[in-house]
């Protein structure tokens, strides 16, 4: 076979296999942005706050579908003292910076009393729960990597679909969004 002959002969099948992952590459694209936003002081990423865990709310900063599930990160507001449920997440590291108010946040063992400014971090598979303490409004800026499913957990909590469950169809409801409840909620330490 003569030399421009193989060379054309490599570069056409190059082109056939490369083309189905040129059009997967070019599909995937149109998922993510080519440009960057701005979510408002106060305000929802999808123009919706998200009402649940006994009076949370919760705006939407950074939506999973804005990074193809790479991240989601949302500021929770919290008035009455308490948390969520000791948990933790099977594929998903966790991330709170203290905005305002303070907070129990614990992580394996180790308890952190956080205040406005501070920052802790949960990896995964790692059990951890937060608590806002104290009097006033609380805030939080939550960041999830990956995504995983927590917006869409959220979501649906906020639409009230796991209020009427058994305790073993919330924790169902929970695995089924990619994380496992392993004990109860802090207790109310003072500081």
């Amino acid at each position: 076979m003569k030399r421009t002959n193989f060379l054309q002969t490599c570069l056409a099948a190059t082109a056939i296999v490369a083309a189905p992952f040129n059009a997967l590459a070019k599909s995937v694209k149109k998922f993510l942005l080519d440009t960057g936003f701005m979510v408002s002081a106060g305000k929802d990423r999808n123009d919706k706050s998200l009402s649940l865990f006994e009076g949370d709310t919760f705006d939407c900063k950074v939506a999973t579908k804005d990074t193809n599930g790479d991240i989601y990160v949302f500021e929770s507001k919290r008035i009455k003292e308490g948390g969520p449920a000791h948990h933790y997440h099977f594929t998903q590291d966790e991330w709170w910076y203290v905005l305002q108010g303070e907070f129990l946040i614990k992580v394996g063992e180790t308890v952190y009393k956080a205040k406005a400014g501070d920052s802790v971090f949960g990896p995964r598979m790692i059990p951890h729960s937060f608590a806002k303490v104290g009097e006033g409004e609380a805030k939080l800026l939550m960041f999830f990597q990956p995504a995983g499913k927590m917006e869409e957990f959220f979501t649906k909590m906020s639409q009230g679909l796991g209020k009427n469950l058994t305790e073993a169809e919330q924790d169902k409801f929970r695995e089924e969004h990619g994380f496992k409840r392993v004990g109860p909620p802090i207790k109310q330490l003072k500081w």
